[in-house]
């Protein structure tokens, strides 16, 4: 006989594995980063390279940003709590805006600077050649970083990966400018460095917008494009038991989605029928678009952005209505099995069940006693009796 080895308990979730992959890819960029900048310094000042150290100062900035990412990948992957009840996914959203906001200062800075060296290119210091390698090896070093932490960003939908792997790009780019500048020098060409600055601080400017911009779109609710709410929209329609879509609403939360949507359904289905057709919802929706994180389904008997002209006063609540139903029916009729009560176009629809039919002369008065009700009160739309024929 064969014995199956149990599923263990310490599996780690999906969220868990993503957080360990955020943190695996953040502690390369983290060594890489400490390792670039000692040699950068070192180098720098050996070969009195002063860009080259301005340079290592830049790549130290990054030690910073790749341990604000460390810390929001770690604590967006805890569990949702009574005071986080969606999760910490917004600590990424938030984290994300700050290194885009970093990226378009970088940018800013790169354009300032190539300004003043523009304005001053006969100043520029004769450098060592050591530098112009040691800034080779420093683009050789980021791009691979770069292009290392972007598909890890990808691969685990995390937007903050993806900010610092353009973040990686931009120190990368200044390590271009550097060895730009440096090579300009060696050859006699000193102008190279600010207009190639220039050039780069404009790329490295727009993307820091483009990532804030995302990021402030996220923290303000923004929902899912036309596409994708098109897809979602008929994943629901298509859900045996729905008969309308309304009110859908969606917003994101780090590499997740929420949404919520109005189904409307048959008005006389019971509770529970209208219940298991939200768990129909839910669960297709989950199946067919993994990003789907939660579904809230608000089951509605109409369409409520359809209503019927609402009659003046306030609808009579089921207390209410039982008071009317034993009026109606008069003394000498059983007591109904069950009452239920439709709201529809702010209307009431009242089916009464019996657990024997009424006499003639008892039919005849309820429904005298029905007709005079219903014209004397709008609310009321039909009442219906019904008789249980069978024990």
């Amino acid at each position: 006989m064969q014995i199956q080895n149990a599923p263990s308990r310490h599996a780690a979730s999906p969220q868990q594995a993503r957080s360990r992959g955020i943190r695996r890819a953040t502690l390369v960029a983290i060594c890489t980063n400490a390792t670039l900048t000692v040699c950068q310094v070192i180098v720098g000042l050996f070969a009195n390279a002063f860009s080259l150290v301005a340079d290592a100062a830049h790549t130290l900035s990054d030690l910073v940003t790749d341990l604000m990412v460390l810390i929001a990948g770690q604590r967006s992957a805890h569990p949702a709590d009574l005071n986080h009840p969606y999760g910490h996914g917004r600590i990424e959203t938030v984290t994300t805006m700050v290194l885009g906001v970093v990226l378009a200062a970088v940018g800013i800075g790169f354009l300032w600077s190539s300004g003043l060296r523009l304005q001053a290119i006969d100043e520029l210091p004769e450098l060592h050649p050591a530098a112009l390698v040691m800034a080779l090896l420093t683009i050789l070093a980021k791009e691979g970083l770069f292009r290392y932490t972007l598909a890890a960003g990808r691969r685990l939908k995390a937007p903050m990966l993806e900010a610092n792997a353009w973040h990686a790009r931009s120190d990368a780019a200044s390590s271009l400018v550097v060895a730009a500048g440096i090579g300009g020098s060696l050859a006699g060409y000193p102008f190279l460095e600010p207009l190639a600055a220039a050039v780069v601080g404009f790329l490295i400017l727009h993307m820091g917008v483009k990532l804030a911009l995302k990021s402030v779109r996220e923290l303000i609710d923004t929902g899912l494009p036309a596409e994708e709410l098109q897809r979602l929209r008929r994943t629901i329609e298509d859900t045996p038991g729905v008969i309308g879509l309304h009110d859908m609403r969606t917003r994101r939360m780090a590499d997740r989605v929420l949404c919520d949507a109005h189904v409307q359904v048959d008005p006389r289905l019971t509770v529970s029928e209208g219940h298991r057709i939200s768990d129909a919802v839910y669960l297709r929706v989950r199946d067919a678009h993994p990003e789907v994180q939660d579904v809230l389904v608000h089951i509605d008997p109409e369409d409520d952005a359809d209503l019927q002209v609402v009659p003046p006063g306030p609808i009579p609540e089921r207390s209410e209505v039982l008071e009317v139903v034993r009026a109606l029916l008069g003394p000498a009729a059983p007591r109904p099995q069950r009452v239920q009560i439709h709201y529809l176009g702010e209307r009431l629809e009242v089916e009464i069940m019996i657990p024997a039919s009424l006499d003639t002369e008892q039919l005849d008065a309820f429904g005298q006693r029905r007709q005079a009700w219903l014209k004397a009160h709008p609310h009321y739309r039909a009442i219906r009796l019904f008789y249980n024929g069978a024990p």
